[in-house]
């Protein structure tokens, strides 16, 4: 997200070395752990985690993103390593702006709480291409996650410069940093089955990999029940109270707390209410948990081409208790507040039990755990008792429960859970929320409310606050640039774009006779184009005439098409919107097409276009010009746009706006605008697509009560996925690129202040 008043500078891809030496943030202490818990200085301890994502946010939002985290009872702060984004090419590397890495680790150690580092390097997280760069795929026989000797010197390599790096830097506990925890590998459980012995070699490799690095503090592997003796297994899902570890060795620990959802375009909306998830977590601690991670505490953006998918929305907000904003999302994050003080009033108890806790049935489905601790003693019951916490649970999914413990009433509310830290007075419940609910104020700044044409200038009557008229160019058909070039047979579309940009053109021509033009007029039937399967977006264009489009994930392609007699120019546009981000051979999945291209409706048959020969055009030529950046966006041939123009497709827009006064997020309504991409002063903040989300499937009302899972409680039906873009800057440049006109025509966007 791009905070108000702050511009982003543009990426920059260089080798960067960190030399210098840190101050200490904490007097250097070791972390070790045993079967209860992570042991932090000597001590067990019980960890509320915040999932940040430093690239999902800018370094200007990052000091007070990790603040209110802090505020809201977080002890540390999670967060993925993301391999493509720190080296986009081979041996080149980014540690600059949203990748500054060392900078997001440092402010989290200033601030007094610790860090787990999720290094991977796979990271899925609805990442683009689940954080590998695209390049690793041209690695001579690599195949991914797997005993391959390709990928596990590359993976080695990465993961040793991130170590390196944060040992050159003092950051790990024992160095004075904040460093406690690391983690080696993502969920590979979930795929370990599909390559055999390889992959449980492979698992085997990766974690002693990682204990060799010399990081000094534990690792974990989550979702992955045959983690090695050395490596924690942990627990990723909306509940994890009845997971156990594969060994009695190993503490508790809870990666990834699902308190919200991720939302594709043309989707639902996600929403989690926080009554479940504050009963998710209280039975998690209630059974023996120890370390609880919120995926995510604050979610953010999706800037650039960095959604995954395909077809992951920009924003990935994950209805987390921070919102993408960067405001508080309330009562979610008040009413977590309040849960992690009453767990932490109950922490020299937890830590204090080294069996499991006491047990009492209250209850068809009501029952008690019961923590005690004795006075220099564990669990014995010999000793003087000095502090007794309490979790009484009503697992009952519709009806409330009054139960009798030592000695007093308690009601308890359906599928919740009651908090006793001092065993006798609640301190909380889980599903009485007592926080305020948050209404955001959406203040339209002088991008105007009225619908009018782009051409008009723009006024407000209390911020100065004025554009210029909108500007136009219009991207061109097919080729359009010399480093097109012309082979025989489909070439794979990661293959010729290496991922540079969503776009590829194919591009061909047919030779059609008289005699099939007049088998055509004589006979009705229309040629029609079939491709056997596609993934994302395809777009087909005839002589310069949009022809057809079809959306979809490997998909067939069929789309009739008006050619004339001679040689027709067939321009296909392959587009990519996210790369896949999940699941098995990762390597081989493509983009583009599969299969043959065919034209059939001929008079004598069908035309195979498959060995044709094709040139190929990577990208836009507005790409290629940078229209979009500050130093270029004046040296175009821009055409001021008339107020009365008609919208249309491969077209890119541009004007300026002042930022309103004050601090709150800045951002954009795309609503009435296509499919494209936007830029403000340069920075890409990410797609847009005006898909609208199924009018059914959205509840009235929302029942917290019972298990959840992401269909559960969706919001936005019949509506546009996303509308709100992050923007940012004063005299913002505005570039927006369509490739899908307008649904309404072009209107002005808003701006939300």
């Amino acid at each position: 997200m791009l905070g108000s008043r702050a511009l982003l500078a543009c990426l920059v891809i260089a080798s960067v070395a960190y030399f210098a030496v840190s101050a200490e943030f904490f007097k250097p202490f070791n972390v070790s752990y045993d079967h209860r818990a992570l042991i932090i200085d000597g001590k067990r301890r019980m960890l509320i985690s915040a999932g940040i994502h430093y690239p999902r946010a800018t370094p200007e939002m990052w000091p007070d993103l990790i603040a209110k985290s802090k505020e809201g009872g977080a002890d540390m702060i999670q967060s993925y390593v993301f391999w493509n984004g720190h080296e986009p090419i081979r041996g080149q590397y980014n540690f600059e702006g949203r990748y500054d890495i060392v900078k997001f680790v440092k402010l989290v150690g200033s601030s007094g709480l610790y860090l787990h580092l999720r290094i991977g390097p796979y990271v899925c997280a609805e990442w683009n291409f689940g954080g590998f760069p695209v390049w690793l795929r041209d690695v001579p026989g690599i195949e991914f996650r797997t005993n391959n000797a390709p990928f596990k010197e590359e993976m080695h390599r990465f993961v040793k410069m991130i170590v390196d790096l944060m040992l050159d830097e003092m950051l790990f506990s024992w160095q004075g940093g904040p460093i406690i925890l690391l983690q080696i590998e993502n969920e590979y459980g979930n795929i370990e089955s599909s390559y055999g012995q390889r992959g449980k070699d492979y698992v085997k490799w990766a974690a002693s990999m990682a204990i060799g690095l010399g990081a000094g503090v534990p690792w974990v592997m989550c979702k992955q029940t045959d983690a090695p003796e050395n490596i924690i297994d942990a627990c990723n899902g909306f509940y994890c109270d009845g997971f156990k570890p594969n060994s009695y060795r190993k503490p508790v620990l809870w990666t990834e707390d699902w308190n919200g959802w991720f939302a594709s375009w043309g989707g639902r909306v996600p929403h989690r209410p926080v009554e479940d998830i504050a009963f998710a977590i209280a039975r998690f601690f209630e059974r023996g948990g120890s370390y609880q991670n919120y995926y995510m505490y604050f979610g953010g953006t999706n800037f650039g081409r960095t959604s995954g998918g395909p077809f992951y929305i920009t924003s990935y907000d994950y209805d987390a208790p921070i919102d993408e904003y960067g405001l508080l999302s309330q009562p979610k994050w008040g009413h977590l507040k309040d849960l992690h003080a009453a767990i932490k009033l109950c922490e020299p108890a937890l830590v204090a039990v080294d069996d499991s806790p006491q047990y009492i049935k209250l209850g068809p489905k009501q029952e008690a755990h019961v923590y005690h601790q004795y006075e220099g003693l564990h669990l014995n019951q010999s000793g003087k008792e000095i502090r007794c916490s309490a979790f009484l649970a009503n697992i009952d999914e519709r009806k409330a429960a009054t139960v009798k413990f030592f000695g007093r009433v308690y009601t308890l509310p359906p599928w919740s859970v009651s908090i006793l830290p001092d065993c006798k007075n609640v301190a909380f419940n889980t599903a009485k929320v007592g926080a305020q609910t948050s209404i955001k104020s959406l203040g339209y700044g002088s991008l105007s409310s009225n619908i009018m044409g782009p051409g008009q200038p723009l006024h407000h009557d209390e911020v100065s606050f004025v554009s210029k008229a909108w500007k136009t160019i219009k991207e061109p058909i097919g080729a359009w640039g010399e480093r097109n070039f012309t082979v025989q047979g489909l070439l794979e579309h990661l293959n010729v774009t290496k991922d540079t940009s969503d776009y590829l053109w194919y591009i061909t021509r047919i030779n059609m006779s008289d005699d099939d033009i007049s088998y055509w007029e004589n006979t009705g039937i229309n040629p029609t184009l079939s491709i056997n399967s596609m993934r994302d977006v395809v777009r087909i264009f005839v002589n310069g005439q949009h022809a057809g489009s079809t959306v979809g994930h490997w998909v067939q392609v069929v789309h009739p098409l008006n050619l004339s007699q001679g040689y027709n120019e067939l321009a296909i546009l392959s587009q990519t919107v996210g790369l896949q981000n999940s699941g098995a051979f990762l390597e081989k999945d493509g983009a583009g097409f599969k299969g043959q291209i065919k034209l059939t409706g001929l008079k004598n048959g069908e035309m195979d276009l498959t060995n044709s020969f094709w040139t190929y055009q990577v990208g836009l030529k507005g790409e290629f010009m940078k229209l979009y950046a500050l130093e270029n966006t004046e040296q175009a041939d821009w055409i001021e746009l008339p107020p009365e123009s008609s919208s249309s497709m491969f077209t890119w827009y541009k004007t300026y706006f002042d930022v309103p006064d004050g601090v709150d997020p800045v951002a954009l309504d795309l609503g009435t605008m296509g499919k494209g991409q936007a830029w403000v002063n340069g920075h890409n903040i990410g797609r847009h697509w005006s898909l609208v989300a199924p009018k059914e499937g959205c509840q009235n009302t929302c029942d917290y009560r019972g298990t959840y899972n992401e269909r559960k409680c969706a919001t936005n039906c019949g509506k546009p996925t996303q509308n709100w873009m992050i923007g940012s800057g004063h005299e913002a440049n505005g570039i927006y690129h369509l490739d899908v006109p307008p649904s309404r025509g072009l209107h002005q966007s808003n701006l939300l202040v």
